[in-house]
């Protein structure tokens, strides 16, 4: 069932619990004064009763409402010293607070919030915990047991604030559940076509253009390396162009703008090819087209905000399957670019189908910047872990901006180093490119990243997010149930809003 949240000044429908806010030392908020007072001083006299919780960030409380109440239960939320809280501070405590209200049992919920940043950004965790991937579960009439949390209404003085900064927060939330749900479906029901006709059935009612290129097109384009991957699946590839004309300035007589460009790796499910991969954690393999979800994600987050930016994203779908007709280590094949590969592994095959979409973008939109977002390579994993992002960038305003983004939406990034050593290593000896370098195991992101750079024309600005460690979580975290993340949609809304919006 879908949670419904509203925002109030005073409490619009019944509520069996209501959510209060209490500082360090047990200092009630103002919200929390009036409810104490409103039942008889009961909260007030429960903490005094009480010695383990004392309002410290993260702790909660559970009190059983007195019968005369309107309640059947108040949660109490720590939020030990105000003045230190972020945003980000406040959608934990909020994805917490959502796991407090399905434990207890809560239908419906009133939050009592003191200003328009603890409303927005509690409501915030708590719907991003609220999601779940279930579509595959068997149902039976008896299987509802009530205890879903239906509604939550925030009450508070800046209630119309609050709901105007959640209608914002809450469109990048829909961009996000969207990326999770695409990552998280299986791979027998989410392959090239099936995630083109998804993309078209998500973003087309948005006021979003698609085109979609299947083999045919593909070939007759020259998107030769992006094919090559897909070669040994009977899952035919597709490319998918996505743009979003959020200033209104192609109309006829006015000038074209010039767009932002997203690309995205979309590979539906990775053997490793002929290079197969250990049977071990295979079944992961599925996710390994996060870097495309995060595209489609961010598009429909734009377009539900109506933001004013001109953006233009494209995703390359293949599936890379071992069979008689698969590509081999050592081939050597074609580019949208006119540049030739030397495949060294079949298993570095992101970086293929990114190339000719690079490619392509740069030479049909000439857009003022382009980010790629792609689950690389292990390297990086084992480099920054599950909690930053790997970002590779050729301009230092660039990094700027997108420094700041991360730190404004709690998504990590960390610069990693581009540096001309890494791009030269990827240069083959009887090609133009070759797939992996000379370094073997070491430096594999920073490889990866060289050999992208050889597809960036005309000094472009760039950005290549290597997501491998960020688009899916082995466990559950306050604002995420594992494995999709979404990792990508928030940060990149943040850098548009912040530095391109008209």
């Amino acid at each position: 069932m879908k949670l419904i949240i509203s925002f109030q000044k005073t409490p619009k429908t019944k509520a069996d619990t209501a959510v209060i806010g209490i500082s360090q030392k047990n200092i009630m908020s103002g919200a929390a004064e009036k409810i104490n007072e409103k039942n008889g001083e009961f909260i007030s006299h429960h903490l005094k009763k009480q010695n383990k919780f004392k309002g410290k960030k993260g702790q909660f409380l559970t009190i059983s409402a007195p019968k005369e109440s309107d309640y059947t239960r108040f949660i109490l939320v720590g939020y030990g010293d105000q003045d230190l809280l972020d945003q980000n501070s406040y959608e934990i405590l909020g994805g917490k607070l959502f796991s407090i209200l399905s434990v207890a049992g809560c239908e419906r919920a009133h939050f009592f919030a003191d200003n328009e940043i603890q409303a927005a950004h509690v409501t915030m965790g708590l719907k991003l915990r609220s999601y779940k991937f279930d579509k595959y579960k068997s149902r039976h009439l008896d299987d509802d047991t009530g205890s879903d949390l239906r509604s939550f209404e925030v009450v508070t003085e800046a209630h119309t604030k609050a709901r105007h900064s959640f209608e914002t927060l809450g469109s990048i939330a829909e961009g996000m559940f969207l990326a999770r749900d695409l990552v998280n479906e299986p791979p027998n029901e989410l392959y090239p076509d099936s995630f083109a006709k998804i993309i078209k059935e998500q973003l087309e009612p948005l006021g979003i253009e698609i085109d979609v290129f299947d083999e045919k097109k593909m070939l007759k384009l020259g998107f030769h390396a992006a094919l090559a991957v897909g070669m040994g699946s009977s899952r035919l590839p597709r490319i998918v162009v996505m743009r979003w004309n959020g200033t209104g300035k192609t109309a006829k007589g006015k000038k074209k703008t010039t767009p932002l460009a997203f690309v995205g790796k979309g590979v539906t499910f990775d053997t490793g090819g002929l290079n197969i991969k250990p049977s071990g954690g295979m079944e992961e393999m599925k996710l390994d087209m996060g870097g495309a979800a995060a595209v489609v994600g961010l598009m429909k987050s734009l377009a539900l905000r109506q933001s004013k930016s001109d953006v233009v994203g494209i995703v390359g779908l293949v599936e890379n399957m071992p069979s008689h007709n698969a590509y081999r280590p050592s081939d050597i094949i074609q580019s949208l670019s006119g540049k030739t590969i030397e495949v060294m592994n079949t298993d570095a095959e992101g970086r293929l189908v990114l190339a000719d979409c690079l490619t392509y973008i740069q030479r049909t939109y000439k857009p003022r910047l382009v980010i790629d977002l792609a689950t690389l390579t292990g390297a990086m994993m084992m480099a920054l872990g599950y909690d930053y992002c790997g970002t590779f960038v050729n301009k230092d305003d660039l990094w700027a901006q997108l420094e700041s983004a991360s730190k404004e939406s709690g998504e990590k990034l960390w610069r990693m180093p581009l540096d001309e050593v890494f791009k030269k290593d990827m240069v083959s000896k009887i090609a133009d490119v070759q797939s992996l370098g000379n370094m073997g195991r070491y430096a594999g992101a920073c490889t990866a990243a060289g050999f992208l750079e050889h597809f960036i024309e005309d000094d472009r600005p760039w950005a290549h997010l290597d997501i491998a460690g960020t688009a899916w979580i082995k466990s559950d975290k306050p604002t995420c149930v594992k494995p999709a993340t979404g990792f990508g949609v928030r940060v990149l809304d943040r850098f548009i809003a912040a530095h391109y919006e008209s």
